[in-house]
């Protein structure tokens, strides 16, 4: 797991022209909470944030007046049109503790020789592990793997101190036989009398 250092500056202006100015002078608004602590309203540069964000549960050192904190994202949002960074949550986290977040789920291998078609059912799993040692994701291999075949969320091999929060009964991927037309017949030409 990745571990990003930014500066962040607490906010004292609310409201959307407020927003409006932290975003032209290329800064991301942001929430910083959790710990029964107080929010506290920050804004963050938004090309390091953005570049930060790529990595899946990245884990932020935020300075804060000189006060240093991890956070990692819980709620990013983005324009819909343009795609920069529009506002993001951030949650406090302590180093050793433990915190449920998504984990994308990978595929590895091929299929068994044939005419099959894997599924994903589930993108990402829900799993608990410490905060500043989240995976970034998880490997199924679906090798040989044949038609009606599926792995269960608690058939996936997690790293070491990392629990599975989803059901474990749920289907992650499936193997389905892939469904083909059946070609017309030739010669079967109707005869009018």
């Amino acid at each position: 797991m990745s571990e990003v250092k930014l500066a962040a500056e607490v906010r004292t202006e609310f409201g959307k022209g407020a927003a409006r100015r932290t975003r032209r002078a290329n800064q991301v608004p942001g929430v910083l909470y959790g710990h029964g602590t107080e929010s506290v309203h920050i804004s963050l540069p938004g090309h390091e944030l953005l570049l930060a964000l790529r990595t899946p549960n990245v884990l932020i050192a935020l300075d804060i007046d000189g006060k240093t904190q991890l956070a990692i994202p819980k709620a990013v949002q983005r324009d819909a049109l343009k795609g920069h960074l529009v506002h993001v949550d951030l949650l406090l986290v302590k180093r050793g503790e433990k915190v449920n977040v998504e984990v994308f789920v990978n595929t590895e291998g091929e299929l068994a020789p044939g005419n099959f078609l894997l599924e994903n059912v589930l993108n990402t799993l829900l799993v608990e592990a410490e905060a500043t040692h989240i995976p970034e994701s998880v490997t199924v291999s679906v090798a040989g793997l044949e038609g009606g075949a599926s792995v269960l969320a608690k058939d996936i091999a997690l790293p070491s101190g990392v629990t599975l929060v989803t059901d474990g009964d749920a289907v992650v991927l499936q193997v389905l036989a892939a469904q083909a037309e059946e070609p017309a017949a030739e010669g079967t030409e109707s005869t009018e009398a």
